[in-house]
């Protein structure tokens, strides 16, 4: 090696050590300054976001106005997976997200193609913190600048009590909702609930109608208005930092509640402006690149055509004007700028931040073909003559290729997102509502808590509601998955966005705005798609390093090959460096899991499954092991007529119905699990006279003038009636509770009465075992039902009674076996297990507690959403390896072939337009594996006809500091119980499921009613040995 070429060796190594720098070195971050309580910093999105690291201290709510100053599809949305936020960003427009960071650290934030990066980092700084812990995060949207209307969320619902209306305002940041529209002609309450400590917040005006209040942290202030004109009426902080706005009447002339059922209201489309302002925007990308794409297919087509039938066929025919190098600038040239400007402009714009991605990796390669080329053209001379080639074809068919790789790839990415517009076209765009007497057609977001909707065959119901009148089946298969319709009857709840079938019926709206189930679908939808999976995490640890190390790859490629390669070795070592930068694809990285994430939380939602995180969604495909709750989960959670078993001489329905006519007059639980199962069989129920309750013991009363006596085996032999007990045994064993009746004094038979197993639940366990799962039950209940209902499911582990405050340590148990665990429950009771599970599971029918703690929410209340939840987990993260294997191989390949690494032994060396072809279509098939998932239909789950034999295996549950003794292990089952019993009737139930409980000689005792807490309490002398507790 010569002087020149230690020179040419020294230069690249600077060069490689000053990127090094560049690229990883000490970044300044943008401090936030804190203003009324509130940390704020604006963020310039533009190629990137301008500052990508900002600094906040802890405890202190933090307001990031992002200002968009572009359009296309990267950049649309901007997602904090840490804080769950999802949050769209409209075009030329800014939007605020404000989240509250307690722990110190540093949090990434990222558009959702994962391109974008940015980092929010909390330290601790000496100074006093005013703030309290509160919520973790809440996206709002902001309109600093006139550029355009950010559009606001549903608008919640504003009930109206005693005559007056009544509205909820949070203050968090701002307020929630934004803007309260109210009715005219009703005196107002505005219930205010102050959710944090910032001076910004202390007070509440409304300068038009002379209010300026006091609103004290954290609690509710109540403001009296009398009935408003109609009008819109500004609403601030005392500090003139908070805007809303209270909207009476027209709300802005679109949401007139004059129009009648004639179809002169306003039926605009009621759908969610951000995602209605995002397809917008992804139509006008897509419709701009097949433009740009087109203009640069005519431009370069006969370029390529030419050099190839020329250089390849030796073809004489060829114009020679094509083959010019002055016309094929003057054709390339658009193609360079006008086609290419899209990746020319990002790639210089992530530079620019001192960050990489793709485009930064095609522009710098066709930056230096086009530049080689033009030095040729113009100055021929500073060239040697065997390397005076020009790539003005190379140039249009790579940034021809790469933009019609991102136009398809644009449009299959269109469908991964098609879970959430399907959801928010399920919307109806108006509702019948009753008011004042007459039938009005309004919109959507005019419906208030207390509205009477009226429903037709055929028609959407709009809101969530109690039904008030009428019945009807109700497909609800959009929400909860099940096929088969649901009839509602008075009483019963309906679900917004659920299809009415053949009947009309009238219901009371219950939720209305954000606060339906289907905006809260939408919503957790959203903040699962926002989130990122463990896996994902380790991903764009390698794609951080990705960029800069292609580029370094490409600089010693050309270094090599200029001091080592063929003549003309110049032009060689161009060729194989723009071939490097070319064909490297850190989009297939960067895309192979979020991609998958989106389409499956999507199709998890459309069957019924609402999954909270990316992280449980790929926890989910681990799991070894199912904890199931029994009361509510397995089974119905309520009791309910089993067994009619007559004696010699009556027949079953003649018992049931004469027990029905004297239990209609019975309070107890068990009473109203008769009378209904008598009414399910359709047996008339005649007036019972002479009603009678022996306290401890059943009831007795005349019916149709014979002597009818149900209760316990005392009751009948106080009577002098000879109890047949072997049937009542049968059915204690089997976890039932016996009741013996006697009709005119003689033994007339046993009726069984239990909590049952609800339709699936046999057929659920069975598949999760046949997935290679281990299912065990855990209750509160006795060892001996918790025993039946097990055999009844094929379950063979069982820990029974667990106190509710030791379930999660019953969890935590399992887990040190070196188990993944799951959980499923739907009680208050189970949200500190379904904390402590590896992926907790909460039944959608269940309490809002357990719900808030699970990871994924089983809508429909089956557990047959549990295996379709697993078999989604394993569908995705499988999508998620293949898109994962598939990345790594084609770069790992790629990279080291367009390097000419093979050149010496095979003479293959990879042309730029080939890099360009193979790059554009490893990012396509990514977007294509990735909606293949779009396919994903759950298997049918067999129906389990027999139940196979099983003798559960009984562990008695502990806290987290006992254990059970060998002993207890091997036999529990034989010991004596002690489960919770009501002392008064001799009821069986878990301590969750008491009506009340109470405190007597140092012993707690459980009742199923408060009539029976009413007798225990008047003499309990009496009944203290009539029960264990």
């Amino acid at each position: 090696m010569n002087l020149n070429d230690w020179l040419v060796v020294g230069v690249a190594l600077a060069v490689t050590v000053l990127l090094g720098w560049y690229f990883f070195g000490p970044k300044k971050s943008r401090r936030a300054e804190v203003a009324d309580g509130v940390q704020e910093v604006t963020v310039t999105v533009k190629g990137g976001y301008s500052p990508d690291l900002i600094e906040v201290q802890p405890g202190v709510p933090v307001r990031l106005v992002f200002d968009r100053q572009e359009s296309g599809e990267c950049s649309s949305r901007v997602v904090f997976p840490d804080f769950k936020i999802n949050q769209t960003l409209p075009a030329n427009a800014q939007t605020a997200v404000q989240f509250l960071p307690e722990v110190p650290g540093e949090y990434t934030f990222a558009c959702g193609m994962n391109m974008l990066h940015g980092r929010v980092r909390v330290v601790d700084r000496p100074g006093p913190t005013t703030m309290a812990p509160t919520e973790t995060a809440v996206a709002v949207a902001d309109r600093p600048r006139p550029v355009t209307d950010v559009p606001a969320g549903p608008v919640p619902g504003v009930r109206v009590d005693d005559g007056v209306q009544v509205a909820q305002v949070t203050i968090r940041g701002g307020y929630h909702p934004d803007t309260v529209r109210l009715s005219a002609g009703l005196p107002t309450r505005l219930e205010l609930t102050r959710q944090e400590q910032a001076a910004c917040s202390e007070r509440f005006v409304v300068p038009a109608l002379g209010v300026d209040v006091e609103v004290p942290a954290f609690a509710t202030t109540t403001v009296e208005l009398p009935a408003l004109p109609e009008g819109r009426h500004e609403v601030t902080c005392g500090m003139d930092m908070l805007h809303g706005a209270i909207d009476v009447g027209n709300h802005d002339d679109r949401d007139r509640d004059d129009g009648r059922h004639s179809g002169t209201g306003d039926r605009a489309a009621r759908t969610a402006p951000g995602e209605d302002a995002e397809a917008r925007e992804r139509a006008a990308e897509i419709k701009d690149l097949r433009r740009r794409v087109i203009v640069g297919t005519v431009l370069t087509l006969p370029v390529l055509l030419a050099v190839m039938v020329h250089e390849f066929f030796a073809a004489t025919w060829v114009p020679e004007a094509l083959l010019n190098s002055w016309v094929q600038l003057a054709l390339i040239t658009p193609v360079f700028v006008y086609t290419g400007w899209p990746i020319h402009k990002t790639g210089w714009l992530a530079l620019s931040h001192r960050t990489a991605d793709m485009n930064s990796l095609i522009t710098l390669g066709t930056i230096a073909a086009y530049g080689y080329s033009l030095v040729v053209t113009f100055a021929p001379g500073a060239v040697p003559v065997e390397a005076r080639e020009v790539y003005y074809e190379a140039v249009g068919v790579i940034l021809t290729l790469i933009l019609l790789g991102r136009w398809l790839e644009t449009k299959a990415k269109a469908g991964t997102g098609e879970a959430i517009r399907a959801l928010i076209g399920l919307q109806p765009r108006t509702a019948r509502v009753v008011r004042r007497g007459e039938e009005f057609e309004i919109g959507l977001e005019q419906v208030v808590v207390g509205d009477v909707v009226v429903v037709r065959p055929g028609e959407k119901l709009p809101v969530d509601g109690e039904v008030a009148e009428g019945s009807s089946a109700v497909d609800e298969s959009m929400v909860t998955g099940e096929p088969i319709p649901v009839t509602k009857t008075v009483g019963d709840t309906v679900i917004g966005a659920t299809i009415n079938q053949t009947g009309a019926f009238r219901y009371t709206a219950t939720k209305v705005g954000a606060d339906t189930m289907l905006a809260q679908i939408i919503r957790l939808v959203q903040e699962a798609q926002g989130s990122k999976a463990p896996i994902q995490r380790l991903v764009d640890k390698v794609s951080s390093y990705f960029v800069p190390a292609v580029i370094a790859i490409a600089i010693w490629t050309f270094v090599v090959w200029a001091l080592v390669g063929p003549a003309p070795a110049l032009v060689f070592a161009l060729v194989a460096a723009v071939s490097v930068l070319i064909i490297a694809c850190p989009c297939a990285l960067g895309l192979a899991t979020p991609l998958s994430i989106t389409v499956g939380t999507g199709k998890g939602a459309t069957h019924g499954i609402l999954i909270r995180s990316a992280e449980a969604l790929e926890t989910a495909h681990k799991l070894d092991t199912v904890v199931l709750d029994k009361t509510g989960t397995i089974t119905q959670g309520a009791p309910a007529l089993t067994d009619v078993l007559p004696a010699e001489g009556f027949s079953e329905a003649e018992l049931l119905r004469l027990v029905a006519a004297v239990e209609r007059s019975s309070e107890h639980p068990l009473a109203s699990a008769i009378v209904a199962g008598a009414t399910e069989r359709a047996l008339d129920q005649p007036a019972a006279t002479a009603f009678d309750s022996v306290t401890g013991q059943g009831v007795r009363a005349l019916v149709e003038g014979r002597e009818v006596a149900v209760g316990n085996r005392r009751l009948l032999e106080g009577a002098g009636v000879r109890v047949e007990a072997a049937a009542a045994d049968r059915l204690a064993a089997d976890g039932k509770t016996p009741m013996f009746a006697a009709i005119d004094g003689r033994f007339a038979g046993v009726i069984g009465v239990a909590d049952t197993v609800k339709d699936g639940s046999a057929a659920a366990v069975a598949a999760l075992q046949a997935r290679g799962i281990d299912v065990v039950m855990m209750t509160g209940d006795n060892r001996a039902t918790a025993a039946a209902i097990a055999r009844q499911v094929g379950i063979s582990r069982v820990v029974a009674e667990v106190m509710p405050e030791h379930k999660a340590a019953e969890v935590q148990r399992l887990q040190a076996e070196g188990r993944v665990v799951g959980m499923v429950g739907d009680g208050i009771n189970d949200a500190p297990a379904l904390a402590q599970a590896d992926v907790g599971s909460a039944i959608g029918t269940g309490t809002d507690v357990a719900i808030e703690s699970s990871d994924i929410t089983l809508i429909s209340g089956s557990l047959s959403g549990l295996v379709t939840a697993v078999d989604l987990s394993r569908a995705t993260m499988r999508n998620i390896r293949q898109n994962l294997v598939f990345a790594f191989i084609y770069n790992g390949l790629g990279i080291p072939i367009a390097a000419g690494v093979l050149y010496p032994t095979l003479g293959w060396m990879l042309s730029p337009m080939i890099a360009a072809a193979a790059m554009a279509l490893s990012s396509l098939s990514v977007v294509t594996n990735a909606n293949r998932l779009r396919a994903f239909t759950p298997k049918p789950i067999p129906e389990v006809t027999q139940v196979p034999a099983t003798d559960p295996v009984v562990e008695v549950g502990h806290g987290p500091d006992e254990a059970n003794t060998p002993e207890e292990k091997e036999n529990i089952m034989s010991q004596k119980s002690t489960t919770v019993t009501d002392p008064v009737c001799g009821m069986s139930f878990e301590p969750s499921a008491a009506a009340s409980s109470t405190e007597h000689e140092g012993q707690t005792y459980y009742f199923c009613s408060s009539h029976c807490a009413q007798t225990f309490t008047a003499d309990p002398a009496a009944y203290t040995g009539a029960g264990t507790p």
